[in-house]
């Protein structure tokens, strides 16, 4: 792909158009109802729009290393766009940096996270309008698959593009996700007593054990 005739940044009509494609397809998924839900999912959106300002509009990490970069890695265009595939170029991926192996790990993850959060939203919402315990699909793995959902998408584009920005982000949107968590068990707890208390013990909050745990959690 030739960029040379092409600016790579200062396209912001595509910050804008990426934001919103990511932001609303989320929110297609993720449908926030609460001020808690309304908040994580502010903070993931405001995460997209970092990142996407970066990729397109202004390339401040590159900036900001550029000394560094440039004598580790000379002959290396850093204000082309595929140059800003930072780990590809780090690890020494000469291809195209579209297909190389952080890229194509970027898309899994991605694709898998939102994948979870509809997966999660379908059972959640059946949960909610019947007035009982979310324990199915994703639920009978995890407890907070739609956190899960979200920390993948922001893992995968931190893959992607990494950024100064998204990085300080990323650790402090997580502390949020797991606050936000335990708050929301709480109120659990208060709303099914004993049932959730039975379905906490039997499943994990964040990571999932493969194997025996979705026969417990059916109750």
């Amino acid at each position: 792909m030739n960029h040379s005739d092409a600016p790579a940044y200062g396209l912001w009509s595509l910050v804008i158009i990426n934001s919103l494609v990511f932001i609303i397809f989320a929110f297609s998924f993720a449908k926030p109802q609460s001020s808690r839900d309304w908040r994580s999912f502010g903070a993931f959106s405001a995460f997209l729009i970092a990142l996407f300002t970066e990729m397109y509009g202004f390339p401040l990490t590159i900036y900001l290393f550029s000394g560094w970069l440039s004598q580790r890695f000379p002959g290396v265009d850093f204000l082309s766009h595929d140059a800003g595939h930072l780990l590809e170029v780090m690890f020494g991926w000469r291809g195209n940096p579209h297909f190389g192996p952080f890229h194509i790990a970027s898309n899994i993850l991605i694709g898998l996270g939102f994948w979870l959060l509809a997966s999660a939203w379908k059972v959640l919402y059946e949960a909610q309008r019947n007035h009982r315990l979310a324990t199915t699909g994703a639920y009978a793995r995890v407890r907070h698959p739609q956190y899960d959902g979200f920390v993948l998408i922001m893992f995968g584009f931190l893959l992607q593009w990494p950024t100064v920005v998204t990085l300080i982000m990323f650790p402090i949107l997580v502390f949020m996700y797991v606050r936000l968590a335990k708050y929301e068990e709480k109120l659990a707890e208060t709303e099914f007593g004993d049932a959730y208390r039975s379905y906490a013990a039997h499943t994990p909050g964040f990571f999932p054990k493969f194997g025996s745990g979705e026969q417990h959690a059916h109750h």
